[in-house]
């Protein structure tokens, strides 16, 4: 299992333990400072989130190579989960596009599944609504085809690619405690964040994270176990000959 982390606080969180609990190992790549992605084959991949923006390949040319690699896992039918930046990423890369949401949605925020979501693999299991960790300031314009399985009152919030085993989630399934808490410290390095009130984002996520982990866990594992029953060996990763 590849898991895609675009900076060391924003890592695979609860996903992790489901993932070592499934007996499972994840192997990790940090585009930003290892050019090229491990040269092994990977059953599946999940891409996580990060502070840098979709269109910043500018700033930061490990977003090109990322979404090309992207490209080539979901054209091959390897399984892939992307979460927020993850999710914004990979819709661009199977032909969609990335814009600024109509407003920030950072807090906890109402979730509600769409129809599609009842007969879905993946979110299927979920409730019909989540009350869910948030951070992002963009959203995912799934591709034509895709089908979108939840919405926020701003955005998209799930979506699976057509006909491939490949899903965006823009809440954040995967947080931790520590992780969220650590976030919400350091509220002022984003500028979209300037309006909240961290002691009472704080104080709710210390109230609703264990639940929301538990959803985590859930989730990851569903996608862990659509995995291994996917009859394919892996692709070999972008860069890997």
């Amino acid at each position: 299992m590849l898991a895609i982390q675009h900076q060391l606080d924003a890592g695979p969180g609860v996903f992790a333990t489901a993932t070592a609990a499934h007996g499972d190992s994840l192997e990790e790549w940090h585009p930003a400072v290892q050019p090229e992605p491990p040269r092994t084959d990977h059953d599946a991949v999940m891409v996580f989130g990060g502070a840098a923006n979709a269109h910043q390949e500018d700033r930061h040319p490990w977003l090109a190579r990322e979404k090309a690699l992207l490209s080539e896992l979901a054209e091959a039918g390897v399984p892939l989960l992307g979460v927020c930046l993850g999710a914004q990423l990979l819709a661009e890369a199977a032909g969609g596009a990335v814009r600024r949401a109509s407003e920030p949605e950072i807090g906890w925020r109402e979730v509600a599944m769409e129809p599609a979501a009842s007969v879905d693999p993946l979110l299927g299991a979920l409730p019909d609504r989540l009350h869910s960790f948030q951070w992002h300031s963009y959203e995912a314009v799934p591709p034509p085809g895709a089908t979108v399985l939840a919405r926020s009152a701003v955005c998209p919030q799930a979506y699976r690619l057509d006909g491939r085993p490949a899903w965006g989630i823009q809440f954040h399934a995967e947080v931790t405690l520590e992780g969220a808490e650590a976030w919400i410290d350091d509220y002022r390095s984003d500028p979209d964040a300037a309006a909240i009130d961290p002691a009472a984002f704080a104080d709710e996520t210390r109230r609703a994270i264990a639940g929301w982990n538990e959803i985590g866990q859930m989730l990851c594992e569903r996608f862990l176990e659509l995995a291994a029953a996917r009859p394919t060996a892996g692709v070999q990763s972008a860069g890997s000959g």
